[in-house]
């Protein structure tokens, strides 16, 4: 007889970092032009120390930088990185299953380790964080919808179905209750940013990270669109969804504007309404602001299309893409910024000016730091980082 003995078969190692070449356009653009936002709106919310952010008895242009501010990025810029992070989710599951890998077992761990990301930056930087709340996101996603078919994933646009009447409905109620008045926005404050000591802040952060990542995770239905986007390749095949793509960008962002309209009206002094009054056309801003994300990743899906065919403006866009790779260290960097700005212990700088302007002169340094980091092929600090912890023990055992 012939001894034989069996030997089991290497386990397979997951697929690992995406490498430039095998990157859509339309996703890193996005993200690269919305933190520019997500900077606007963060940076107002330090310079008030309270959100929205906004000056509520504005004078000469700060009435103008108040209507656009409330009209096209308060509360329409996150949603773009909801849609954008569903979206990652199926692109990275796709490439650890098509290389044999347990595709649950790499996104479980990048998702856990987002969440100690999330903890993080929200103790010491930010209590707005996102991260921990895409990170538990994201674990449920893996767990619950990745591995769906089609038909189940129908029921995400049944959800944003009901979801427009019900925005339908509160814009009814706003109008038909709208009264007459001299009610003023008001910012709600976030004690951790007028805390006079970093110490001080950072208790207070203890309490309004957990809250505000359990009142933010409900995204889970922005993401879930995000999931359906990617399972149809919608941005990576931008000329086959051409139609699908300006749909959605004019639906979508006509919502956001058109429901945002009477907000960013009284956010800029013009239009003049009771208390109550106020509080309906700031619910109604909240909810059309979700319409933002599909309608911003369309356009941006457009733009890529458009883009491919000129080379030259998609050089000029390089620092913007180059960003988008680097999102995460981007995102971070903004938050340190924000604290050596506006803390009452720091700089102290506040106003609608300091803040608008600070945004615009982070996003481009971040810029300019992002393309001098693209051209030596470093991927970012936060980014190295999060794949050293998702990819590095799956490296280890297959070895």
């Amino acid at each position: 007889m012939t001894n034989t003995t069996s030997v089991p078969p290497p386990a397979t190692a997951p697929a690992g970092p995406v490498r430039r070449a095998e990157r859509a356009l339309a996703p890193d653009l996005a993200r690269g032009a919305m933190l520019l936002f997500i900077a606007l709106a963060n940076a107002g919310n330090f310079a008030f120390a309270g959100q929205p952010g906004l000056d509520g008895t504005p004078h000469g242009v700060q009435r103008v930088v108040n209507f656009l501010l409330a009209t096209l990025v308060e509360s329409r810029a996150y949603p773009v990185f909801a849609v954008m992070f569903g979206y990652g989710l199926v692109q990275l599951a796709s490439r650890h299953r098509a290389a044999g890998a347990d595709e649950r077992r790499v996104l479980l761990r990048r998702n856990t380790a987002l969440i100690g990301f999330g903890l993080v930056h929200g103790l010491l930087l930010y209590w707005g964080d996102f991260l921990g709340a895409y990170g538990i996101v994201g674990v449920i996603a893996t767990l619950l919808l990745l591995r769906r078919g089609d038909r189940f994933h129908r029921v995400v646009l049944w959800l944003w179905g009901v979801q427009s009447v019900s925005a339908v409905v509160l814009t009814w109620q706003a109008i038909a209750r709208a009264r007459g008045g001299h009610a003023v926005l008001t910012n709600t404050p976030n004690p951790s940013l007028a805390a006079a000591s970093y110490g001080r802040s950072l208790l207070d952060r203890l309490t309004e990270w957990p809250v505000h990542t359990a009142t933010v995770i409900p995204f889970i239905v922005i993401v879930w669109l995000g999931i359906w986007a990617a399972r149809h390749r919608v941005l990576e095949e931008p000329a086959k969804h051409r139609a699908l793509l300006r749909v959605t960008a004019v639906v979508g962002l006509g919502i956001a504007i058109v429901g945002a309209l009477p907000y960013a009206l009284v956010a800029a002094g013009v239009l003049h309404a009771d208390a109550g009054t106020v509080d309906a056309m700031a619910r109604v801003h909240a909810i059309t602001g979700e319409y933002g994300g599909p309608g911003y990743v369309a356009l941006f899906g457009l733009l890529a299309l458009r883009l491919s065919r000129a080379r030259r403006a998609r050089a000029l866009l390089g620092p913007v893409t180059a960003l988008g790779q680097r999102s995460l260290s981007g995102y971070l960097f903004q938050s340190v910024a924000w604290l050596a700005l506006f803390a009452p212990w720091t700089l102290h700088l506040g106003g609608t000016y300091a803040a608008t302007l600070a945004a615009v002169a982070v996003w481009a340094v971040s810029l300019v730091a992002a393309q001098a980091m693209n051209a030596r092929e470093y991927r970012g600090p936060a980014e190295t980082l999060l794949r050293r912890i998702t990819y590095r023990p799956a490296r280890r055992t297959a070895a």
